[in-house]
């Protein structure tokens, strides 16, 4: 019999659950209405239904354990803090309330350290024991890995590359402060920086027959790919920004490769070969040359699951 652990992502909308064996194969897959459960109580008993649903389908395999990605989750306290886009407000212990629901060993923690641990087991980072990787979506998420941990920090919130200012006063972050890495380096950041663009200047571009609501990341991208002057400048400025912020990352744990994940990144050259550039000139000498930026290894589709599960699957090894 074959054992599989669940990898479970919880997102604001909805929650995806996989059933991952030791090699990273998704067995089952299923899913539940987050907000369809008001209380965390309902929704750890709603995944338990979920879990023996989809292994009773499956005679060979034997589930272990139950990793969960989730926001605001803290690895430490195996809890979820405060997260403003879920209904469950406060603190909520999901981990004391999922093992004694279900029986099974479960450990959770945020989306981008869960890719972290997905792409150390699953990914390009096998055998790597310092790297650090860079979640380009809405917002900018990161997980830290150095000696092989990821780096979590007396809180449990350490590594929140994105949440470092690097524009004092600058734009407004929804964590309340100002000048955030990732309200310029993210997809949102690239968009708030086309729109600033063509506000600024009187330049000819494709984006100023769109509006607001319609301009995306992966418009920018494709308009600067075609030469859309604006769209190559946004490009290069959220380029930039991606670089400093890894400038600064490098300093501090000196990892071996940074790997770029998400919607952004999938942007390919357009936004690697600046961000190489930039992150070149603008580390401490003593670090250049001493790391690589890469793509993430992982498949955007399975990413969430597969480093949910990882979880677990990293303390059975």
């Amino acid at each position: 019999m074959k054992e599989v652990v669940a990898g479970v992502d919880i997102g604001g909308t909805n929650t995806i659950i996989g059933l991952v064996d030791a090699r990273g194969e998704i067995h089952a897959e299923g899913r539940l209405s987050t907000p369809e459960y008001a209380f965390a109580d309902d929704f750890v008993k709603a995944l338990d239904q979920k879990l023996k649903e989809m292994i009773s389908r499956h005679d060979d395999l034997k589930l272990t354990g139950i990793g969960i990605g989730a926001p605001n989750a803290n690895f430490n306290k195996g809890t979820i803090e405060l997260a403003p886009n879920l209904r469950w407000k406060g603190i909520i212990p999901l981990v004391k309330l999922t093992e004694r629901c279900t029986g099974l060993k479960t450990r959770i923690t945020n989306d981008a350290n869960a890719a972290a641990l997905g792409e150390m087991i699953f990914g390009e980072a096998k055998g790597i024991k310092h790297f650090i990787i860079l979640t380009l979506g809405t917002g900018l998420g990161s997980g830290i890995v150095v000696d092989g941990e990821v780096v979590y920090g007396h809180t449990g919130f350490a590594g929140e590359l994105g949440h470092m200012t690097v524009a004092e006063g600058g734009r407004v972050c929804g964590c309340g402060r100002r000048g955030c890495l990732e309200t310029y380096a993210s997809a949102t950041g690239l968009v708030r920086t086309v729109l600033a663009l063509l506000s600024d200047s009187r330049e000819e571009s494709v984006m100023r027959d769109l509006k607001s609501s319609e301009i995306t990341s992966r418009r920018v991208a494709e308009a600067a790919a075609a030469g859309d002057p604006v769209a190559m400048e946004a490009m290069d400025r959220t380029a930039h920004m991606i670089a400093l912020g890894i400038a600064n990352a490098v300093t501090f744990s000196s990892p071996e490769v940074i790997y770029l994940f998400g919607g952004l990144a999938l942007a390919g050259d357009a936004l690697f070969i600046p961000v190489r550039k930039y992150a070149d000139e603008l580390v401490q000498p003593v670090f250049r040359g001493t790391f690589s930026i890469m793509p993430s290894g992982l498949p955007e589709a399975q990413a969430a699951i597969l480093g949910a599960s990882a979880l677990i699957w990293k303390e059975a090894k």
